[in-house]
């Protein structure tokens, strides 16, 4: 018998069988894992097991590849900062959904682990959220092997007048070495060089540089999985809050 105890999120739940559920999350030492949770779809534990929620969970199995049981210990919901808050539901949608999509079964990602505890339990705070959230996007890139470059212009080295982001390589580009491509390329919104103030509308500008990325280089690398639609109504969210 193969046995690790471990701490994690909780990223889906889905029934398995009468009572049980196949419950998916990303633990800090063992990536994204699912197992069998007996009791799991069931009046006491379901309650409990709502994504974001965070957990102690103990798996065992027979062989390392087998699906496994998991025994779950609850350590804190998040239900209460999403309750009532649109914003902080369509963003623990938004994180859950990604997480669940892109990561890699059982392959650890200990950093990219840590800072989304850090955005989960910012969640209801709707005046940091949004820029910690894009903050989050561009480390889930960089972590998946798509990152950007935005230190220094592509073309010229330098790291002033940084205005547009190359859609194929994803290196900033100066606004004087843009000339007349400068309509091929993307706009680089200042929030993500950390400058401007981080309004709604600034952020949103900036989630659909890294959602250029995330559909045509991270999920395009994935098959034909889509970008999830919680990814949308998130960015629709945070616009129209300004």
């Amino acid at each position: 018998m193969i046995e690790w105890r471990d701490e994690g999120a909780v990223l889906t739940v889905r029934p398995h069988g009468e009572s049980a559920a196949i419950v998916e999350v990303f633990t800090a030492g063992h990536g994204r894992h699912a197992g069998v949770v007996r009791g799991g779809a069931g009046r006491r534990m379901a309650p409990l097991l709502q994504p974001g929620a965070q957990v102690e969970v103990v798996w065992r199995a027979r062989l390392p590849d087998h699906l496994g049981a998991f025994a779950v210990e609850p350590l804190r919901s998040r239900a209460a900062q999403v309750m009532g808050d649109r914003l902080a539901l369509a963003g623990l949608n938004a994180v859950t959904a990604l997480l669940a999509r892109v990561l890699p079964e059982r392959e650890a990602h200990g950093a990219l682990y840590a800072r989304t505890v850090q955005l989960l339990d910012l969640l209801g705070q709707g005046e940091v959220w949004p820029l910690a959230y894009l903050r989050w996007e561009m480390a889930l890139l960089e972590e998946m092997g798509f990152g950007l470059d935005l230190s220094v212009c592509a073309v010229t080295g330098q790291s002033g007048d940084l205005a547009h982001v190359s859609p194929r390589t994803g290196r900033a580009v100066s606004r004087a070495a843009a000339g007349v491509w400068a309509e091929r390329l993307l706009p680089l919104p200042p929030v993500m060089l950390g400058q401007g103030e981080a309004t709604g509308a600034e952020v949103a500008a900036a989630l659909a540089v890294t959602g250029h990325f995330l559909d045509r280089r991270l999920f395009a690398s994935l098959g034909d999985r889509p970008v999830p639609a919680a990814r949308a109504r998130l960015l629709a969210e945070i616009a129209r809050q300004g």
